[in-house]
């Protein structure tokens, strides 16, 4: 069966907001014998021999490098450190990593790889200018010179399929961008602009990029995606026209495809005309979930 439930969601984590504002008890946790440090290779996470996310002894954390907590599984604290990322941003191994972990376990990495990459860029204050350090367990950066305190932030991101027709002869829109690899197409996808709502920026964004008009949009459902920090809106939304007119600083090619060819590509049929997202990515689900018409 189809697995219709986003990636990078499941996450076994009690976030134990409580904890956050005390620093004694979030020392206290980092005491604890259970305590865990999450291990990494740069930002890239790192499995034990059973492929699952690798956690070691406190005492394995990088000198001089503050913690993040990132909450409790099983009653046990579990943290994180603030490492600077070094490098690329997405190595050539991750995805690679990602597509072998266990959707819980992908979905703490994701929070701890939103948390590090935010206070890699909040390192300076974006109101005075002056140096920020972590506080709030993690969960925060303050300012010393002008007192500011700053959280992290979600990046609202529209992905949907735009769908022209209904029943059996219902088509989507697919589209590339040159960076996919050969024969990958997905859904088309937008951040969300200021005093833009859902629904808004989903027909905004359709017709930016393949000059269709949407007439009805539903929403299917959501994921982070912590590449560095948003969050994936999924939607499918139906069209009046299916006159494509390119966006090509955009996309490189977008093209109506039939039930009959999402169903090959979900199969993974070699005959199928495009090659879909991977399964952790929310494009995934939202083909899975119009294939199975929820």
């Amino acid at each position: 069966m189809t697995d219709l439930t986003p990636g990078f969601t499941g996450s076994p984590l009690d976030r134990a907001d409580h904890l956050r504002n005390d620093p004694d008890a979030v020392a206290a946790a980092a005491r604890d014998p259970r305590a865990r440090l999450l291990l990494l290779d740069g930002i890239d996470p790192r499995l034990d021999e059973r492929g699952l996310l690798a956690w070691g002894d406190m005492a394995e954390a990088p000198a001089e490098t503050p913690l993040a907590l990132l909450g409790l599984i099983g009653g046990a604290p579990r943290f994180a450190p603030i490492v600077r990322p070094a490098g690329a941003e997405r190595s050539p191994a991750l995805f690679r990593l990602l597509d072998a972990l266990p959707a819980s376990e992908a979905a703490t990495f994701a929070a701890a790889r939103s948390l590090i990459s935010w206070h890699a860029r909040h390192r300076f204050c974006a109101n005075c200018g002056a140096p920020t350090a972590p506080f709030r367990a993690g969960w925060g950066r303050h300012c010393a010179v002008c007192g500011t305190e700053h959280f992290p932030r979600v990046d609202p991101v529209v992905i949907m399929l735009a769908e022209h027709g209904s029943g059996a002869d219902a088509r989507v829109l697919i589209g590339r961008q040159p960076s996919f690899p050969a024969g990958r197409y997905s859904a088309l996808a937008g951040f969300v602009e200021p005093a833009e709502s859902i629904e808004e920026a989903v027909a905004r964004e359709l017709f930016e990029e393949a000059g269709v008009r949407a007439v009805a949009v539903r929403y299917v459902a959501s994921q982070p995606w912590p590449f560095p920090s948003q969050l994936m809106i999924g939607a499918i939304a139906q069209v009046a026209n299916d006159r494509i007119t390119l966006d090509e600083k955009e996309l490189e090619e977008a093209r109506w495809v039939t039930r009959a060819d999402v169903a090959a590509a979900m199969a993974g049929d070699p005959a199928a005309l495009f090659l879909l997202p991977p399964r952790y990515a929310i494009a995934h689900t939202l083909f899975a979930r119009w294939l199975a018409g929820a």
